[in-house]
């Protein structure tokens, strides 16, 4: 497959640009309060008004039914103005007579908001008509929505096929990145994979369990295993009617000579609430009446002693119930220590999934990792091996 191009591939001066971005940000009162993919997408725009572009940026924004002006995208041209350091145009339509007009009125340089694609259906449908559409209003169309590229929608994959295009900054980072985890990797690779249910990570685990040398397993989804290895796990959370594959996962990594890493102590308790009365014990020693809520001191040693050794790492998923106190402390004492190689430069870790970057951030150490992926579901199907549709007409469009 041919490498996608990128903003250094086009001459951008007095072009229309259409850009895709992620502006499905987090609101409060009517104003931004998580500001990271705004922040991520800024670089793209700077780049394209030094250039002498007119930027056209376009989005969605919830899941309206219909036009919904509680989910208009007006109040997020201020953000966007605020990181850009320039006045940002909005238009009331993405598709029509208000966008046509707003961008008839724009000069080379100037940034335009259209309002939320899905206000019409056309977008989540790929329709070829609103994609065409959209067209109109573009010389060249950027994608610098990794988080959306796992959707076939007329701004992510239809509008791809109509017009010259290529991948803006946050996607190319995010592509590079992924493919440097992955496709092309320094060995030995590990993985560590938490969270609660195996049956929701089935093709994940498949599928790294191929690529990697080593899968570490943690959270819920450790439990599972355990069982499955005739090992007391007492009230924990357990999918027991996974135990089979559970089994059968371990047996191909054997006979792949893969190590799977799974926990050799836990801290326990009777609840999950913050400041709960836990206690530490080895695998196999848990009570009937407590559950595994974290790993332990000694699994987080074994696990850093492991990591230790390789090259390459890729986190989806807490170790333990991070969210509540004491039962942080495994993910952040393995997070810390895993950032600790990536700063000596002994590890290239990447990192992705929405419950994974909360983790990091509440250890501190998302700027300590390589890459932090905050894309969720694409960055998921793209660990499971999938194609996202959005990638692969970036591709078809650079041969």
């Amino acid at each position: 497959m041919n490498r996608f191009k990128t903003l250094d591939d086009f001459d951008f001066a007095g072009k229309r640009v259409l850009v895709r971005a992620d502006l499905n940000v987090p609101m409060l009162d009517g104003a931004v309060s998580d500001a990271t993919r705004i922040e991520r997408f800024a670089p793209t725009v700077r780049e394209l008004v030094a250039k002498g572009a007119r930027t056209i940026v376009m989005s969605h924004f919830g899941r309206p039914q219909g036009r919904d002006m509680t989910q208009s995208l007006a109040p997020i041209a201020a953000s966007l103005a605020a990181e850009f350091g320039k006045p940002v145009a909005f238009a009331t339509d993405c598709i029509g007579e208000p966008a046509a007009a707003s961008v008839a009125a724009m000069k080379d340089g100037d940034v335009l908001l259209l309002e939320n694609l899905r206000f019409h259906k056309g977008e989540e449908k790929n329709a070829p008509s609103f994609a065409k559409a959209l067209a109109e209003f573009g010389d060249i169309y950027v994608n610098d929505a990794f988080s959306c590229a796992h959707r076939a929608h007329a701004s992510t994959e239809g509008i791809a096929h109509l017009l010259p295009c290529a991948a803006g900054r946050a996607m190319q980072a995010e592509l590079d990145a992924l493919s440097a985890a992955l496709d092309r990797p320094k060995r030995p690779v590990a993985a560590i994979v938490g969270g609660s249910k195996v049956s929701t990570k089935l093709d994940l685990l498949g599928h790294l369990l191929a690529r990697v040398d080593i899968l570490v397993i943690g959270g819920g989804m450790a439990n599972t295993f355990l069982h499955a290895k005739g090992i007391g796990i007492g009230r924990s959370l357990c999918e027991a009617n996974m135990a089979e594959t559970a089994r059968r996962i371990l047996a191909d990594a054997q006979s792949g000579g893969k190590q799977i890493v799974l926990p050799v102590d836990a801290v326990v308790a009777s609840a999950l609430t913050d400041g709960a009365d836990a206690q530490t014990v080895a695998i196999g020693a848990v009570p009937d009446d407590k559950m595994i809520l974290d790993i332990g001191p000694l699994s987080v040693a074994e696990t850093l002693r492991v990591l230790s050794g390789v090259k390459t790492l890729v986190w989806n998923g807490p170790v333990g119930a991070f969210e509540f106190q004491p039962f942080d402390k495994g993910t952040t004492a393995l997070a810390r220590g895993a950032a600790d190689l990536c700063t000596a430069g002994k590890l290239m870790a990447v990192a992705g999934g929405g419950d994974t970057v909360a983790a990091l951030a509440h250890a501190g150490v998302v700027d300590r990792f390589d890459y932090v992926s905050a894309a969720g579901g694409a960055f998921l199907e793209w660990l499971e091996g999938k194609e996202l549709p959005g990638v692969a007409a970036l591709y078809v469009r650079s041969a």
